[in-house]
């Protein structure tokens, strides 16, 4: 269910144009220079001018995957819905009850405002990093 949209064009395109710009050659030949293996070099230089853009990636990722409707409801069984899904069964009966449907569609952005505050303060700090002057 969540494995197909991890990996997108989008996200490859989008990661790669951003460590091409934040990350310069000179860094990483200063890195070799200093004896970094490859690995080092990954997770001491590139990985901590990518978590700006990684947490970025990874809200849209969230977002699409949590807002996303056919897909789960081709895949999953009627009794085992996901939240998108089972909100439309609640809206499309013979009359509609809206004080539910609009209690489960504020439950459902719950965990959108979660994950925005736990990648709120990388995405600021990606931002701010690039305001600065020198």
């Amino acid at each position: 269910m969540i494995v197909p949209g991890l990996v997108t064009a989008f996200g490859v395109f989008f990661m790669t144009q951003y460590l091409s710009s934040a990350v310069p050659d000179e860094l990483l030949e200063a890195g070799r220079m200093d004896g970094c293996t490859t690995i080092r070099l990954f997770w001491h230089v590139v990985l901590p001018a990518a978590r700006p853009a990684a947490a970025v990636l990874g809200l849209f990722t969230f977002m699409q995957a949590w807002n996303d409707f056919f897909w789960p409801l081709v895949v999953l069984t009627p009794e085992n819905p996901t939240v998108q899904v089972a909100l439309s069964t609640l809206a499309s009966g013979y009359t509609t009850d809206f004080a539910l449907v609009l209690t489960g569609t504020v439950i459902a952005t719950v965990p959108m405002v979660v994950v925005f505050a736990l990648l709120g303060r990388q995405i600021i700090g990606g931002i701010m990093s690039g305001a600065i002057k020198g």
